[in-house]
């Protein structure tokens, strides 16, 4: 009995070993011409062993990439495509930059310093304000996320003020989300649903058989 760490290493294990063994075969045929229809069969193969790539529009330049690589750049047939080199899939891939640059304020993050350079970028008006607001909130829900103690909006005015370079400026007497209302809105929400639905219990309850039973059950005085 032959075991499989006894044979051959498979190059690409989807395929198997019969198709490593075809591909094998296909390398010891000498005529070109019978080589060649010997490749193109055992493409077809491949094809059918692996529908999904057919998904991809390029899958029979990948299937013939895959034939080079299984007979190790040894099988010397007609290809539709570049036969591909051993060199190809040596080379690293280049290392990605780390991307840079400093955040003022951490605990805000780097999106929101993007938001406000782009409302920086709008012109003056209503929807500019409403975005400054909604930015003012957020600044303060987030500071609340990362840390217990409370906060005033005019920490909040400053530091928006600050990340804005002096550009978004929120009015004297404007008023954010209250410390209640951006700490337990989705508990909140939550807790109301859950009211509610004990409460239609409850009124199933009382309103349901409890008062048939009482009406049924009803003293007479």
């Amino acid at each position: 009995m032959e075991y499989n760490t006894q044979l051959d290493h498979l190059v690409i294990p989807e395929y198997g070993r019969n198709i490593q063994g075809m591909i094998e075969y296909c390398c010891t045929i000498k005529d070109r011409n019978e080589r060649n229809t010997c490749a193109k069969a055992i493409i077809q193969v491949m094809g059918q062993l692996n529908p999904h790539l057919r998904d991809a529009t390029d899958y029979v330049h990948k299937l013939w990439d895959h034939l080079f690589i299984i007979s190790k750049f040894k099988l010397d047939v007609d290809s539709p495509y570049p036969k591909p080199t051993p060199e190809t899939f040596e080379t690293k891939p280049a290392i990605m930059p780390y991307p840079k640059g400093r955040i003022r304020y951490k605990h805000y993050g780097k999106t929101i310093e993007d938001i406000i350079a782009k409302a920086r970028r709008m012109p003056q008006g209503s929807e500019r304000a409403e975005l400054t607001r909604q930015i003012a909130n957020h600044l303060k829900k987030s500071y609340l996320n990362w840390n217990k103690d409370s906060i005033t909006d005019d920490v909040i005015f400053k530091n928006l003020e600050e990340l804005s370079q002096g550009e978004l400026k929120l009015a004297e007497n404007a008023q954010l989300s209250s410390h209640q209302e951006l700490r337990g809105q989705k508990k909140f929400f939550h807790k109301g649903n859950g009211g509610n639905n004990g409460g239609n219990q409850n009124n199933k309850y009382k309103g349901g058989h409890n008062n048939n039973y009482n009406n049924k059950h009803k003293r007479k005085y």
